[in-house]
């Protein structure tokens, strides 16, 4: 593609996915950005959850190693920061970010958070992405898969679609 072409159409993406979700009391987490694409990943659990009540929508739990986890990493760049993802994500999804650094101090509260969601879900291994419905239910688990964005969004979709009581 030639480049005015790429940046015409990485401009009009950048106008149809928002960079900031309102909604998240103490605020959107970190937000991962590269290539002009900044989602936002929110910290605070309890309120993604009513955020996705809100709106219809299901919420991707991200717990992830920001500062050390390979994986985390790869998935990152290889699924989260791309077109195909922010498109989707910005439909369908309330983004939550779980992290478990280990150079990088965390809030005292939001570590006991992540450290209680980690063990009530069961997560062991980095990363792991939970989709749950708004009451918090499982409705599936991934890590990080080769294929990309369109075979992650696709085991997304197809994991969201076993959600109840679907408008």
């Amino acid at each position: 593609m030639p480049p005015k072409k790429t940046i015409l159409l990485f401009g009009l993406l950048l106008l149809l996915v928002p960079s900031v979700v309102a909604g998240d009391a103490a605020g959107p987490g970190p937000a991962a950005e590269s290539g002009g694409i900044s989602l936002p990943w929110r910290s605070d659990f309890a309120a993604s959850l009513a955020l996705a009540q809100k709106e219809g929508k299901v919420v991707l739990v991200n717990f992830t190693g920001s500062d050390w986890c390979v994986w985390c990493h790869r998935l990152r760049d290889e699924v989260f920061l791309t077109p195909v993802f922010a498109a989707y994500s910005a439909k369908d999804l309330i983004l939550v970010e779980l992290d478990f650094p280990r150079k990088t101090p965390l809030p005292a509260a939001v570590e006991l958070q992540n450290r209680t969601l980690a063990e009530k879900y069961e997560v062991t291994g980095y990363p792991t992405i939970l989709l749950l419905q708004a009451d918090g239910k499982v409705l599936g688990r991934l890590g990080y898969m080769q294929g990309g964005p369109k075979t992650f969004v696709r085991e997304l979709k197809h994991l969201a679609a076993s959600r109840p009581n679907q408008g």
